[in-house]
């Protein structure tokens, strides 16, 4: 028996689960919610009992020192020198990757330069790891990266229509990410529907403060939103999404900023923070809209409506749909979001919605009806047991 850490650290969040493998058994799980952001909050959970704490979370820093604290302080390990390897969620893998990999010097160094790729995520990753490291010198880390799912993706899904020079020198086309997740989630329902996960085809939604959609056909991807970093795909918390490219350069002559001003302005200050100009958090912008604020109803509706594209797109590409999948923050959380999905794409995907089991749902739940004609789940994601499982392969553990 061996204990596992499997770390997922997002843009504005973190959370872990520690396993004991083979047996898979969550010894205790946690999250550090609203990194960075104003009522941010750590909570662990462990025997099904939970502690929290409300503080001031400003960086990564301080929720892996909250997080190596309570495994402590709670009595899940006498000492963090029980635990004998550490998996790492990293967004962007690049050209480098395309599974996961033991970390060395090499591999942190490359990742660390795929961070211009994804300047929002991969700088938080290693400073997990670092952390991790720093506190854990005696194990060793893997890292697995969310690109790797969808690198089963043809050129034409994942090509851009720029000189294909930009390709071959470059490596500038779509990588994607959440691949962990899409991965977990699509195979999940297919278990749920008693169905061959390499005969289904699946559309996946992971929405949270990072957003994407996955077309999966007979168990690989064959499409997704996001583009070469989380910048790309739908609207996001802080992130604009695809956009017209003539909107960067013409405002940068009207703002006179440079590029990483405008950078800052499309990853930090744009999405449901830019349009609403109230939050990146749903949950203060349905507060908002609730209250009556237009612009809060502005941004949720143009939320729905970019991913009811991409979800229209992807059936078309599919020919057909068995199931649509939410999973993530937004997905598994916000009923009255999932609600004004569904209802924009009933019509087009004949989809007989549960209400009431839809904004009453306890885990994994169906949230149509049985004469839907695609059946839609709320799935809460499980990168972490995804994550684990790698680790343990490629250590070696038994």
């Amino acid at each position: 028996m061996s204990k596992v850490i499997a770390v997922n650290s997002g843009s504005s969040s973190l959370k872990f689960q520690l396993f004991q493998m083979p047996e898979e058994k969550v010894l205790a799980s946690g999250i550090a919610e609203r990194i960075g952001i104003h009522g941010s909050n750590f909570a662990v959970t462990i025997n099904g009992e939970k502690f929290t704490a409300h503080q001031d979370i400003p960086n990564h820093d301080v929720a892996v020192s909250l997080l190596l604290e309570s495994l402590v302080k709670h009595g899940v390990v006498e000492s963090l020198d029980e635990i004998e390897a550490a998996g790492h969620r990293i967004v962007q893998g690049g050209a480098y990757f395309k599974e996961s990999v033991l970390v060395d010097e090499d591999v942190v160094s490359k990742v660390d330069e795929l961070s211009e790729l994804a300047p929002l995520h991969n700088p938080g990753h290693l400073i997990c790891y670092h952390a991790f490291k720093h506190a854990l010198p005696h194990i060793r880390h893997v890292f697995v990266f969310d690109t790797a799912f969808h690198q089963t993706m043809g050129p034409e899904s994942y090509l851009f229509p720029v000189p294909y020079e930009w390709y071959t020198d470059y490596k500038i086309r779509r990588y994607g990410a959440h691949g962990t997740s899409h991965q977990y989630v699509g195979q999940r329902v297919a278990e749920l529907m008693h169905k061959d996960f390499n005969s289904m085809s699946i559309i996946t939604c992971h929405l949270g403060s990072g957003a994407s959609i996955s077309a999966i056909k007979n168990g690989k991807c064959i499409n997704t939103s996001m583009g070469l970093t989380p910048l790309g795909g739908i609207m996001m918390g802080t992130r604009c999404g695809d956009i017209d490219p003539t909107v960067v350069y013409y405002m940068m002559k009207k703002l006179n900023c440079s590029s990483d001003d405008m950078d800052t302005y499309l990853n930090k200050k744009s999405g449901m923070l830019g349009v609403s100009g109230i939050s990146s958090d749903c949950r203060d912008i349905q507060k908002a809209k609730a209250e009556g604020n237009e612009r809060a109803r502005l941004a949720l509706d143009l939320y729905v409506n970019r991913i009811i594209n991409v979800i229209g797109g992807y059936y078309m590409q599919l020919g057909h749909v068995d199931a649509v999948v939410f999973t993530a923050g937004v997905g598994e959380n916000d009923y009255k979001m999932r609600a004004s999905i569904m209802e924009a794409m009933q019509e087009g995907l004949g989809l007989s919605i549960d209400y009431e089991t839809n904004a009453d749902i306890h885990g994994e739940s169906c949230i149509t009806k049985d004469d839907s004609q695609v059946a839609v789940w709320v799935i809460p994601t499980n990168e972490e047991l995804m994550i684990a499982r790698d680790t343990v392969r490629i250590v070696g553990l038994n």
